[in-house]
């Protein structure tokens, strides 16, 4: 998969220095996965302040809105929590539009529980029974006799795509799952019913919620660097074109050591460096 992406990556950069376009000055417009959107807030917060002229806006709404507003020509910055889709790369230049990755972060997808629910560790076969409706209540796997309250999120969500590969090997989320569209929102709705599980990226994490345990590992900077958290990710930003002017410089900030990937510290998430 790695491999796929940076081969990716390099025929889109490539593309993408032939057909360089001019940003404009001052405002930049940053929409897409919710996932991302700690992280481009912060970042765009501490960038305004540096950079007293530059004007941002953030909007949210799935990492599949954030690409198809790069494609559309309504956004400079696509925020994405997974990379992009082939049909949207053929999509994209049929439109003379050419998607540049940037990876700003890596993540992991954590099964999340009410705090006062006693399970701490499932198995990456467990969660996909419980999403695929085989597991209907928390007491075949240890826990009370209860009836498991299923919280997912939607489907034009990047993080929805990942765990659908990694935890339901392409099987689809059974339909009496809630749905949500944003991390937030699944965070909410888990805190508020004792019997729901649910699943967010690791900046998510709070005391409100109880993070699992996946195959036994931690989710943690560590085990996502390493790999061996099971459902880890890369985090990007999609730009048409290679960016310039403000967006070249606002990519440039995100990726620094010393200035962005600080930030993407801060707001919970793993830094690239």
């Amino acid at each position: 998969m790695m491999r796929r992406i940076t081969y990716s990556m390099a025929i889109l950069t490539a593309v993408a220095v032939l057909f360089a376009a001019p940003a404009l000055a001052g405002n930049i417009v940053i929409k897409g996965s919710t996932t991302v959107l700690p992280i481009a807030q912060k970042v765009a917060e501490a960038y305004m302040k540096d950079n007293p002229g530059t004007s941002i806006s953030i909007s949210g709404g799935g990492s599949g809105n954030g690409i198809k507003a790069i494609i559309d020509g309504t956004t400079d910055i696509a925020d994405s929590s997974r990379f992009i889709k082939d049909k949207e790369i053929k999509l994209a230049v049929e439109k003379g539009v050419y998607p540049v990755p940037f990876a700003v972060a890596y993540d992991c997808i954590v099964p999340v529980v009410h705090p006062d629910n006693p399970i701490s560790d499932l198995t990456l076969d467990q969660l996909k029974d419980i999403y695929m409706g085989k597991i209907r209540n928390w007491k075949k796997i240890g826990g009370s006799d209860r009836k498991i309250v299923v919280i997912s999120r939607d489907t034009s969500s990047g993080t929805y795509e990942v765990w659908e590969k990694k935890v339901m090997k392409k099987e689809r989320v059974f339909p009496g799952a809630l749905l949500q569209a944003s991390n937030g929102a699944v965070g909410q709705a888990v805190a508020k019913n004792k019997n729901a599980i649910g699943y967010v990226g690791i900046g998510y994490l709070n005391s409100s919620i109880k993070g699992l345990t996946a195959n036994g590992v931690t989710a943690s900077v560590g085990t996502t660097l390493d790999g061996s958290f099971p459902i880890s990710r890369p985090l990007f930003m999609f730009t048409n074109k290679w960016p310039e002017g403000d967006t070249a410089k606002f990519i440039n900030y995100v990726t620094h050591p010393e200035k962005g990937q600080k930030l993407v510290k801060d707001a919970g998430f793993v830094p690239l460096f």
